[in-house]
């Protein structure tokens, strides 16, 4: 029968009185051997301070307060640490000791083997003749995939930091690289001033390079990652990284500086800050900053196919019945042909809404308060450019706007609802030979919505719902003299916006005179998850002049057709968008497919657009983006992505990345390709590679592990 002594023992008695707690001893069959001995033989266990002890035997010695402990050991201190060992000689306190023929896990992940273990304080671990490793090692796989051998070993516990002596890393058993002194740190331990996981990079424009990320923790809410970049044209690299958390938000800031061949004798470079703040009052601050030396450094650094570079600072409140924004916009172009000195460069921005019940007529009412200005830094007050737009204009804008809406039911299920739109507008212009000086409107529209929904259930316990909807709007013509249009000139015509008083993006458009909006709709929800829904619909007007381009589908006395139809299923989803006139030409066609599933997932769009020179369009645009990924048996991921432009009947740009990952290691291996081109970019070819050990502190989580054989 197991003796078991919860009991403040010999054990406890001999510890210093501040340390005195409760210690448990459990074992097949324990005696007291004359006064100073006590021995506890068979599946014995001992729990203090959080640590657990198993062993065959332990003999506990008072007069010297050791532990002599036969194996097979196991200690673990409830934080991840596991030690095993054959014998061991400890202290009391399972704090100091040294155990043989041992091994050290750290979070179920790194194993470090060695002839015997030191352990110091309840703090330092030190281990002789070490082999470190994360990799599975069994009869049929003896060598693992890696290691690390070293004279010795230090496992600073209170830090989380491995120390290593005369290291020397071995893959599949063969010696590939040396070093006197290694340090890194452990598995719980994330964020530990050291040099992080290199990257192999090779561009046709930059040649082979090498990146060597170096991270430094400055405290526990800030850090500086340094990583030069040298590469084998001439390529000469500083890239930066700091980031600081406060209180209340946090900043980020990263940046580079280069040299290279691209550009011989000039310093490039690029700066992007953001950052986030909660302030009083629930409101919150957003900034982001980036600028770039020159408009293909982005692009040859493998940095991102941004065009246009956007500093802003937002502040914003939201709550359940009022929103508030303000912003300060700076945006910078990097498009060939587009100077930004004729740009509305420079921007801000004031928002108030406020909904509310109204008392006296019922339904839901929005008021918006509104200012916009922008500035173009030339001061050109004519249309050089023949874009038709003043050179130099600059714009200022304060909008009053109230909407209003009221919902009915009668008669046999038909809903109705009133709907009314009021604004007052008040533009400053300058700088335009053709709008200049102050300009009052007062716009409105007002219409009716009628909708009658149809709903049945099928056998299947499935659910349709077909619902026609027709809306009849007013508004008043004119009231857009000597105002130009800036922000309305791309309009989109989806299902979102067939029943809408107004289909353009902006204010100084104005969707004019009397028009009805109509369509039918239907939804077929299935108790499997299947959703289906189709919109068919188009506008009448009575007006045939209106603000919208041909290529919008909204133009003329009648718009073009929109059709739509969404799809979704547990793991894939389908949209289709079609804007067709009545001989069923096409005007615009969207469609997006989405698919997940084990070990396969697939992200594709496919657009057409029909050319338009106002806006900005003058060819047809036909395009292609696909983004795969997949699984290619055990261990090996794979993701491929490609945009594909059927217009110019070539590839924009291609990517392929392969990536093998097991139990203790991560090898990514990318290829990209850029096939367009201009006067301050041309294709490249970008190859990369990186290798990560996993086990140590702030590397990927393990993959599966390698099977066994033999």
């Amino acid at each position: 029968m197991r003796a078991v002594l919860a009991l403040v023992l010999i054990l406890v008695l001999a510890l210093p009185a501040a340390a005195q707690d409760s210690a448990t001893l459990v074992a097949d069959r324990v005696e007291i051997a004359g006064d100073n001995l006590l021995i506890a033989d068979g599946a014995v266990e001992v729990f203090y301070k959080g640590r657990r002890l198993r062993a065959s035997r332990i003999v506990y010695d008072a007069a010297a307060n050791r532990l002599t402990i036969e194996g097979p050991i196991v200690l673990t201190d409830g934080a991840g640490t596991i030690l095993l060992a054959d014998q061991a000689a400890m202290s009391a306190d399972l704090s100091e000791g040294i155990l043989t023929s041992a091994r050290l896990m750290l979070q179920e992940q790194l194993q470090l083997a060695a002839s015997e273990i030191l352990c110091v304080g309840g703090r330092y671990t030190a281990l002789g003749r070490t082999v470190a490793s994360s990799c599975k090692v069994c009869a049929g796989n003896p060598t693992p995939l890696w290691e690390i051998r070293a004279r010795r070993v230090v496992h600073d516990q209170l830090e989380r930091q491995l120390y290593f002596d005369n290291a020397q890393l071995r893959i599949a058993g063969v010696p590939v690289f040396w070093i006197p002194r290694l340090r890194m740190p452990d598995p719980t331990r994330k964020r530990a001033t050291g040099f992080l996981i290199p990257e192999l990079r090779s561009s046709s424009e930059l040649g082979a390079g090498l990146r060597i990320p170096y991270f430094i923790a400055i405290g526990d809410s800030r850090d500086v990652t340094l990583t030069p970049y040298i590469s084998t044209k001439g390529g000469r690299t500083l890239e930066l990284r700091y980031r600081q958390a406060f209180a209340t938000g946090s900043v980020e800031l990263t940046g580079a500086l280069s040299r290279d061949r691209i550009l011989p004798g000039e310093t490039r470079g690029f700066v992007l800050g953001t950052g986030s703040f909660a302030l009083p009052r629930g409101f919150r601050l957003d900034f982001s900053a980036e600028t770039v030396s020159d408009r293909g450094y982005l692009l040859d650094y493998g940095l991102g196919e941004r065009d246009r570079l956007t500093s802003r600072i937002d502040v914003t409140r939201v709550r359940r019945d009022e929103w508030i924004r303000g912003s300060l916009l700076h945006i910078r172009s990097l498009r060939e042909g587009e100077d930004n000195d004729v740009l509305p460069s420079l921007a801000a921005d004031l928002v108030w809404q406020r909904r509310f019940e109204p008392a006296l007529i019922g339904g839901v009412a929005q008021l918006t308060f509104a200012t916009h200005s922008h500035r173009r830094t030339s001061s050109e007050e004519l249309d050089l450019n023949g874009d038709g737009i003043a050179d130099g204009r600059d714009l200022s804008r304060a909008s009053l706007r109230a909407e209003w809406r009221r919902d009915v039911l009668f008669g046999p299920g038909i809903q109705a609802a009133a709907l009314a739109d009021l604004r007052a507008d008040l533009y400053s212009l300058r700088q335009d030979a053709a709008f200049a000086g102050t300009t009052a409107r007062l716009t409105g529209a007002a219409g009716i919505e009628l909708r009658w929904p149809f709903a049945r259930s099928t056998a299947g316990g499935a659910s349709q719902v077909i619902e026609p909807v027709v809306q009849l709007i007013w508004a008043p013509a004119g009231g857009t003299e000597g105002v130009p249009n800036e922000d309305s000139v791309l309009a989109e015509f989806d299902e979102g916006n067939l029943f809408s008083l107004s289909r353009l993006p902006g204010l100084d458009a104005i969707e004019r005179g009397a028009r009805a909006n109509v369509g039918i709709s239907f939804t077929h929800y299935a108790p499997s998850g299947t959703r289906l829904g189709l919109t068919f619909g188009r506008v009448i007007r009575a007006e045939s002049v209106q603000p919208f381009s041909a290529a919008s589908g909204l133009a003329g006395g009648r718009s073009d057709w929109l059709a739509a139809i969404q799809w979704s299923s547990p793991g894939v989803s389908v949209t289709n968008r079609l804007v067709f006139d009545d001989s069923f030409a096409l005007t615009k066609s969207e469609l997006r497919l989405d698919l997940s599933r084990d070990g396969f997932g697939l992200a594709g769009s496919y657009v057409w657009m029909q050319a338009d020179p106002l806006e900005s369009r003058d060819a047809d645009i036909e395009e292609l983006l696909v983004d795969a990924r997949f699984d290619l048996g055990r261990n090996w991921t794979g993701q491929f992505s490609t945009r594909y432009d059927f217009a110019a009947d070539r590839a924009a740009s291609a990517g392929l990345k392969l990536a093998w990952q097991n139990e203790c290691m991560l090898v990514d291996l990318s290829l990209s390709r850029r096939f367009t081109s201009s006067t301050s970019v041309r294709p490249t070819t970008d190859v990369g590679l990186s290798v990560q050990l996993l086990g140590f502190g702030g590397t990927a989580s393990p993959g599966s592990a390698r099977a066994c054989r033999g």
